[in-house]
């Protein structure tokens, strides 16, 4: 039969690996069918057991590597094939530039059919491990024990991690004396099953200047001997300034509730972005790498080549990091973000770094930049960090309409990029270069 597929679930077969799919899993072919096989890397021949098959793929398990690939190198990680937290630690570094890179040349070729732009070298990060500014655990309870960690990829079966390498060490320090407070304290722990219990998840969050802050979220609004639990992080933690509870209720996978109040300590914690400052609150969306996004912020405000005299418009803006950065070459420069408490936010991080020259909006895209080029607005360059679905049709349309010089384009997802690229060029705005920065090395 033309259609038969060659390989069955429960057997084993030797197939090589040519390319990586998007979660960084192998994918090779049986006889031309595809099959994707976790922890493999392009070049390498392996024994894989079938676990389940598909009408066009089927996914495996490598029993074991016939033939390694030359950048193959030991995970540095003793979890790593059991936590969901990283996907390459098996590949050294300088590869995973590359094969990051060829993935946005992938995106931009065959999505934004732009096969002649030029996809500079990765931006790689100066340190690779310990870089995460923000943990996020759920905890859980196993044998008898607290257990705080990441989930197992594609489960919610927590693995218990007593030192993530890819965060900073004291977040790892506070995972370290929760697992033990909640122990001593007999704090119970929240069962997402059965929807009982207290404690759902620890988040940590470190500041640039070495400040620190602990977020208890819980399934009550009240959290038993909260004075006892703070006593106890403030003598494990020296660099703890801030401890809060943040309340989630509800039953489902969403990590923080609408409701904060403030155990003990400051509300917000310091951190920096070149010469800026932003007070990080526990629902604060910030960069998780900020070494990494001041290469990114440099290299937008260095493509958008300003010289002191435009107008820019940044659409998405979010708390205001990217518009800050830009207000500091800008004449002016309007961040427009659907998201109130974002404006909020980005309003009091202008006024904290004594920025005069940005006016914050609270708005859609598409209705906003319409009504400001009516009011005689006219971008000179137009800066847009979209979430990873992209920008609609009608925004780029507008960014258009607006003739603006130039726009600088910050994605995380080359596939909706490429796509608006394609549209974009459609319009008459080609992409001159594209430059990938590595924000999450491993």
């Amino acid at each position: 039969m033309k259609n038969e597929i060659p390989v069955q679930k429960g057997k084993k077969y030797e197939i090589e690996i040519n390319s990586l799919g998007s979660s960084a899993e192998g994918v090779g072919r049986f006889k031309d069918f595809t099959v994707f096989v976790p922890y493999t890397l392009p070049g390498e021949k392996a024994e894989v057991l079938i676990e389940e098959v598909k009408k066009s793929y089927a996914k495996g398990r490598a029993l074991q590597i016939l033939r390694k690939s030359a950048d193959r190198i030991a995970p540095k990680c003793a979890i790593y094939d059991r936590c969901g937290g990283c996907q390459l630690q098996h590949l050294n570094y300088e590869a995973q530039l590359r094969i990051k890179r060829q993935q946005v040349i992938d995106a931009v070729t065959r999505i934004g059919k732009q096969p002649d732009v030029p996809v500079h070298a990765t931006l790689g990060a100066e340190a690779p491990w310990n870089y995460r500014n923000k943990m996020q655990f759920p905890v859980g309870r196993s044998k008898g024990k607290t257990i705080i960690g990441c989930f197992a990829q594609g489960s919610h079966d927590i693995i218990d991690t007593e030192n993530c390498y890819i965060q900073k060490e004291f977040n790892n320090d506070i995972v370290n004396a929760m697992r033990e407070i909640v122990d001593k304290l007999g704090i119970p722990v929240y069962n997402e099953d059965r929807h009982t219990g207290i404690l759902r998840h620890v988040i940590g969050r470190v500041g640039k200047n070495g400040e620190c802050m602990v977020v208890l979220v819980t399934a009550v609004k009240d959290l038993q001997r909260s004075k006892d639990i703070v006593r106890m992080l403030r003598e494990r933690l020296p660099k703890l300034v801030s401890v809060q509870q943040n309340v989630q209720t509800y039953r489902n996978n969403v990590i923080m509730g609408r409701d904060t109040k403030l155990l003990w300590g400051k509300p917000t914690i310091l951190d920096r972005l070149g010469s800026l400052t932003f007070h990080i609150s526990p629902r604060s969306f910030f960069q998780v790498n900020t070494d990494q996004a001041e290469v990114l912020y440099g290299k937008a405000l260095e493509y958008a080549n300003l010289t002191g005299r435009e107008t820019v418009i940044d659409a998405y803006c979010g708390t205001g990091t990217i518009t800050l950065f830009l207000a500091q070459k800008a004449r002016r420069v309007y961040g427009i973000e659907i998201v109130k408490p974002a404006i909020l936010d980005a309003e009091k991080n202008a006024r904290d770094n004594h920025v005069k020259n940005a006016e914050f909006i609270v708005g859609d895209a598409t209705v906003v930049m319409p009504r400001l080029y009516k009011q005689g607005i006219r971008a000179d360059v137009v800066v847009v960090d979209p979430p990873r679905a992209g920008c609609t049709p009608t925004v780029l349309e507008t960014f258009a309409n607006m003739k603006p010089k130039r726009i600088v384009y910050v994605s995380c997802n080359p596939a909706s990029l490429a796509r608006d690229i394609a549209i974009l060029d459609g319009l008459g705005y080609h992409a001159r270069e594209v430059q990938p920065v590595d924000m999450f090395p491993n």
